[in-house]
């Protein structure tokens, strides 16, 4: 068994909304995806500490029409990942539409289509139970004001055991403003322990917020509380939302989300155990720990989800996800490496964040730099495809076709309250189409952007002693309203009627700085 240390946070990007269970000596975990498609992505580990992404529960989202072009902060809010009767299940909330479950045999498929088990606005952070001892199964939810008028209260329900539908109209079983100093109670996940139902939820903020318990003899019961896990003196702010898991040795861990700016909201691991008094006990009696003794759980090798990518055959890694569900088309499987993408005609082409064909991945939460070779196979004026890297407020570096067919390396930004996009240097020509992008991403999210024109070669490469050039100022990346900042790939031409030509990436890759 293992007697290391491991150093939080053990997911250092943006998966937000953590739930986490075991299925003999695995541990898979779930976030939330919100309006990127595929969606709810699946990771496992076999010590919670080194993670792995393997695959995702949604290729697309539903209703298809609604998620055509980007909803940043919409579609898949806050999953619960359980098992039962030898099925891995998933329920989550969609604000505008209600709460979705999707099941499968194995982690990886093949998932069923999701089904609708409850419709209603503001529906949020659903987790089912269910009672091996009964027979019965429950739900519990949250709200969102933003579609309700109503949030800081926990609904429940009884729910069919097959997890197709309620049974009930709900009763509330949590009011958080009976509690003095509670408020925004949401992100429940309920669990039976030493005959007691139990709901772990935040409340406060999820930027300055805390970590709750909630316990009863009854489901619907009523429920005495208590804070568990709260920043105290520690650098962690709003230790936030997520859920618990025992060891095959019995040993109890908690992992859960910190909200940290355009990073987003990177994920945690606190020990757990049971007071004599039977509450839950997080952390470092109840403050976060940065570095902790490992899971008693056998060794297991250094392992984050990947970022790098050659693209082979065409295909970009479990690691992309677009902008909104994907068109035929988009990108072109082929025999070589390499990611060709279309430059796909919009009227927003001045404007990424309108833009469903951006094919992204999550910001780094460590300094880094993030580099990528570039082509531009099309002839077309105004076509252009680079790297982004696109929150509320976005920058990009790549290459476009000028009017007098010249191709020249562009570099532009728009801040958050910005219509469109403008230059943040001055083009220079790219002769021969192709350039190595490079953004190097400092501390607070800070970016300095790059290009390097080749001299020959494949790869591309600088000339001796002329390494990557800096492109003008520093650009701040930006998070969405719940969303962490993205890095991008993407190809656009104006619009118009005809295919605009393609942009090849090739060797994509992140670097500790």
């Amino acid at each position: 068994m293992t007697t290391g240390t491991y150093t939080n946070p053990v997911l250092n990007a943006d998966w937000s909304d953590p739930d986490v269970v075991r299925v003999g000596d695995d541990f898979y975990l779930t976030a939330s995806s919100f309006g990127r498609a595929p969606g709810l992505p699946l990771l496992h580990s076999r010590d919670l500490v080194n993670w792995t992404l393997v695959g995702h529960a949604v290729d697309h989202l539903e209703p298809a029409r609604e998620f055509a072009a980007p909803r940043h902060d919409c579609g898949v809010w806050a999953p619960s990942l359980r098992h039962h009767d030898d099925r891995f299940w998933i329920f989550w909330g969609d604000p505008d539409q209600g709460i979705f479950q999707v099941n499968a045999p194995e982690i990886r498929g093949p998932w069923t289509k999701p089904h609708l088990v409850k419709a209603g606005k503001g529906l949020i952070d659903p987790c089912p139970l269910w009672d091996d001892a009964t027979g019965e199964a429950y739900l519990v939810h949250a709200w969102a004001k933003s579609r309700s008028g109503v949030k800081n209260r926990l609904t429940g329900h009884r729910m069919h055991p097959d997890g197709t539908e309620l049974l009930d109209e709900g009763k509330l079983i949590v009011d958080g403003d009976r509690i003095p100093g509670w408020f925004t109670l949401e992100g429940p996940k309920l669990y039976q322990h030493d005959g007691w139902f139990w709901i772990l939820a935040p409340a406060g903020g999820v930027e300055t917020g805390w970590q709750g318990a909630f316990r009863s003899r009854e489901f619907f019961g009523p429920y005495e509380e208590r804070i568990v896990l709260e920043q105290k003196d520690t650098d962690v702010n709003g230790p936030h939302q997520g859920g618990w898991v025992r060891t095959p040795s019995g040993e109890d861990w908690f992992l859960h989300f910190q909200q940290r700016g355009a990073y987003g909201r990177v994920v945690h691991l606190q020990p757990m155990s049971w007071g004599a008094d039977g509450w839950p006990v997080l952390g470092d009696d109840g403050a976060p720990v940065v570095v902790h003794r490992t899971p008693d759980l056998p060794p297991q090798p250094p392992a984050a989800p990947a970022t790098d990518d050659d693209f082979p055959g065409g295909r970009f890694g479990r690691q992309w996800s677009w902008t909104a569900n994907p068109q035929d088309g988009w990108a072109t499987q082929h025999s070589g490496d390499g990611l060709k993408l279309a430059c796909v005609r919009s009227a927003d082409a001045h404007d990424l964040r309108k833009l469903p064909n951006v094919l992204t991945q999550r910001l780094p939460g460590t300094p880094c730099a993030v580099e990528v070779e570039l082509r531009l196979d099309s002839d077309e004026p105004g076509a252009r495809a680079g790297l982004a890297v696109l929150g509320d407020a976005f920058a990009w570096i790549g290459l476009q076709r000028g009017t007098d067919g010249a191709v020249h390396v562009v570099h532009r930004f728009a801040e958050a309250v910005a219509e469109r996009e403008r230059d943040a240097e001055h083009a220079r020509l790219a002769p021969e189409g192709r350039v190595r992008l490079r953004i190097e991403i400092g501390a607070g999210a800070r970016c300095r952007l790059f290009y390097t024109l080749p001299s020959g070669g494949t790869p591309p490469r600088p000339p001796d002693g002329d390494g990557p050039r800096p492109s003008g100022p520093v650009f701040a990346a930006t998070p969405w309203r719940w969303v962490g900042a993205l890095l991008g790939l993407f190809a656009l031409a104006p619009a118009g009627t005809g295919h605009a030509g393609a942009a090849t990436f090739s060797h994509f890759r992140i670097d500790p700085l």
